[in-house]
């Protein structure tokens, strides 16, 4: 695969701190603020929100995640995988929940993880935080607070590395070789 360096780590530093200035501009008490971060990428990126956002607002913001894996409409398509654990930090009814994830493609997971929500509380509001938005929507889910919009071909990939997991930072196009 050729990899095509779309944020560098710089570059995400910045995006990241103004995704965590939007979310804290979207709610009325930054205390009822719950991040829940979608496996895999997302969990990790949840992770670093939370903590730009305590700097933000001067105290520590509820993190967790969420696992969708049990309902996906479309395994047979992307596959299993072992599931983990949902984490939630604390109950979820009347707080304002961030779902987090890396990429946003098709929506599925997205509704899947809406749907794994339901069983967990009732929040006051559920918003959608994306770092990439590659399109190819099959469902009428869009992120309200997005990193960087980047239309790709459905053989492309975007992957987002974490200095914590990935020892370096930055979001890459990844292309099929010709």
């Amino acid at each position: 695969m050729h990899r095509l360096e779309l944020l560098s780590a710089l570059d995400l530093g910045r995006t990241l701190d103004r995704l965590a200035s939007q979310v804290l501009e979207g709610v009325a008490d930054s205390r009822s603020l719950v991040l829940l971060g979608i496996p895999t990428r997302g969990v990790a990126l949840a992770e670093v929100l939370a903590s730009r956002l305590a700097v933000l607002a001067g105290h520590p913001i509820d993190q967790g995640s969420v696992d969708p894996t049990f309902h996906r409409d479309d395994l047979e398509r992307v596959g299993t995988r072992l599931g983990q654990p949902t984490d939630l930090p604390a109950a979820l009814d009347g707080r304002q929940v961030v779902l987090v994830d890396d990429v946003i493609f098709t929506g599925r997971t997205v509704r899947a993880a809406l749907e794994a929500l339901q069983a967990w509380g009732r929040p006051k509001r559920v918003s959608l935080l994306a770092m990439v938005d590659r399109g190819h929507r099959e469902l009428p889910i869009q992120p309200d607070f997005c990193g960087k919009l980047v239309p790709t071909s459905r053989q492309e990939s975007i992957q987002l590395c974490l200095q914590e997991i990935d020892g370096e930072e930055g979001v890459f196009l990844l292309r099929p070789e010709l």
